[in-house]
Formats: C-alpha cells, sequence, structure tokens
C-alpha cells in the first residue's frame, strides 16, 4: 500500500484514487477523515483555503464539504478569518506510525 492508498477498510469508497461516496457511519466516516488529513496535509506547515481546497479536490470535487468535515472533526484547524488551517496536532498518524506528506 502507498502513501496515498486508503486502507482495505476504506476502499469502497474510492475508484481510481478517486473518493466516490462519504460513509454514512460516523466511524468509517472518521476512518477517511483522518486518512485524508494524513496523507493530504504536513503537520509542520500552514495551507491557505485555496491550498486546502486543491489538496482536496485532488480526490473529490466538493472540497467545502470535505474541508467542512475535516474542521467539525478537528482534523484541521483554522484561524477564526478562515485565512490559515493546520493540521491539528491530534491529527492521528497512520497505522505504521508514518507521518503525513504534504500533496
Amino acid at each position: 500500500m502507498s502513501v496515498h492508498e486508503p486502507p482495505a477498510t476504506l476502499t469502497a469508497f474510492f475508484t481510481d484514487g478517486r473518493l466516490t461516496s462519504i460513509p454514512r457511519k460516523p466511524a468509517r466516516r472518521t476512518a477517511l477523515l483522518e486518512h485524508l488529513a494524513r496523507t493530504l496535509f504536513d503537520p509542520e506547515r500552514s495551507y491557505t483555503e485555496q491550498e486546502v481546497n486543491e489538496a482536496l479536490l485532488t480526490v473529490h470535487s466538493d472540497t467545502s464539504m470535505l474541508r467542512r468535515y475535516l474542521v467539525e472533526a478537528l482534523l484541521l484547524t483554522r484561524t477564526r478569518d478562515g485565512s490559515s488551517y493546520r493540521l491539528a496536532a491530534t491529527a492521528p498518524a497512520g497505522a505504521d506510525g508514518a507521518q503525513p506528506t504534504a500533496a
């Protein structure tokens, strides 16, 4: 499995590396969001909203929905004015302890 490939439990939600549906079950949705956070964002840097959207666009066209889910799940934090986003300090590492990489 490459760094960007979803874990086996999430492969049903992807086709050719693109997210085709969002899980309805909270545990699976959380697992999906954690996967996206750790594979698309680098914990060592801040992102503009446009950069977040560009990263999310690599997997799904509805970037505002995914961005909102990531913020609500406390995986991405943003400044009050929404000008800067960061991977939350509590965002989990991969199952193998790997840290996220930039998209």
